[in-house]
């Protein structure tokens, strides 16, 4: 089983680092960024004392770079720079970074240890908590990778300043997806925030990891109650496959999108209440607006699900809610079900 993963709220990130790089007794050090956060967050910590000697990996940014390819030459630089199993490497990035660059530390010599420090808010409440690392492959997302966690993650809100809206509402929307399989306080919160200033953001931030840490916790490798975290996720992940043969659309938009369809789903088979539905739909509808597909996408749609890690046999598997907290998991839908759901995706 996999042991509690370290989940550090920075205040101080020069500190917390120092002390998560010392924990990790280590005989070269490696530093993993995109090409945005090379730009924008290495400078933050290039300068810390702990960083020096440092060595240097850089990728290209967006989930497109996502792929073997990129993972292949991670694993050549770590190989060219000398890298050991008893190396350490640092992602910093979004959860493209973290999920790639945890899977090159996992499987590099059978595994080095590795430290996330997530740039995104995004992966600072998803991608980087819960030690599932990964690329995108064959066209789908995140097909072929490993559960193993992080040494450490450190989580520092200052980094949010580097984001816009569209990477803020990106990350946002999973925290609305934690809000809705947590309590109708933490949902109406989340609801009502007016993307506001980076404290009260803080504030909401170390409230969605925690619901995802209690979470993983009680079940690590996701036989369980983990797939409660999944809730938007198999229609979200089918919207942005779709999107990356067409104009690629950032991951919390397509969960966005899923939980409107799994809501939907969540009213006609669960009992969801149709008022928080269509209240948590039309959030969505103001702020982010919507994926243009029509009936012909629907087959490619529901194909795409079916490629669904959590599904068994031929039956697409949801998560759904009776309720705000009332978490169904290993709920299923037949294809006429998923159209419908489709059509009032189309037409909220």
């Amino acid at each position: 089983m996999i042991e509690q993963q370290k989940v550090v709220i920075s205040r101080d990130l020069g500190h917390v680092l120092k002390s998560a790089v010392a924990d990790c007794p280590h005989d070269k050090l490696f530093v993993l960024t995109d090409e945005t956060t090379e730009r924008l967050c290495l400078p933050v910590i290039a300068g810390y004392e702990c960083m020096g000697g440092a060595q240097h990996i850089v990728i290209g940014a967006t989930d497109t770079h996502k792929t073997l390819d990129t993972l292949s030459h991670v694993w050549s630089e770590l190989q060219r720079m000398g890298a050991t199993r008893h190396s350490l490497l640092i992602n910093l990035g979004g959860g493209m970074v973290t999920d790639l660059g945890g899977f090159a530390a996992s499987t590099f010599k059978r595994g080095l240890a590795y430290i996330n420090i997530p740039t995104t808010l995004l992966s600072m409440v998803d991608a980087s908590v819960g030690g599932k690392t990964g690329i995108n492959f064959g066209g789908l997302k995140n097909e072929i990778g490993v559960f193993n966690n992080a040494n450490c993650v450190l989580l520092d809100t200052t980094f949010l300043r580097t984001l816009d809206t569209e990477n803020v509402l990106s990350g946002y929307a999973e925290m609305l997806k934690h809000g809705l399989i947590s309590n109708e306080q933490t949902w109406a919160e989340l609801m009502s925030w007016e993307f506001g200033g980076l404290e009260e953001l803080g504030e909401l931030v170390e409230k969605s990891v925690a619901v995802k840490q209690r979470i993983v916790t009680e079940d690590p490798t996701e036989h369980g109650i983990r797939k409660a975290l999944n809730l938007g996720h198999t229609a979200g992940h089918a919207f942005e496959s779709l999107a990356l043969e067409r104009k690629p659309v950032l991951h919390g938009y397509a969960v966005a999108y899923g939980l409107v369809v799994e809501l939907y789903l969540s009213c006609v088979k669960t009992g969801f209440p149709q008022d928080k539905m269509r209240q948590t739909v039309s959030f969505v509808k103001e702020h982010y607006g919507r994926m243009a597909i029509t009936c012909d996408d629907y087959p490619q749609l529901i194909e795409l699900m079916h490629h669904d890690k959590k599904n068994v046999g031929q039956d697409i598997n949801f998560t759904l809610l009776g309720g705000i907290g009332d978490i169904r998991i290993n709920q299923t839908a037949t294809e006429d079900e998923i159209k419908d759901a489709l059509d009032f995706y189309r037409e909220y």
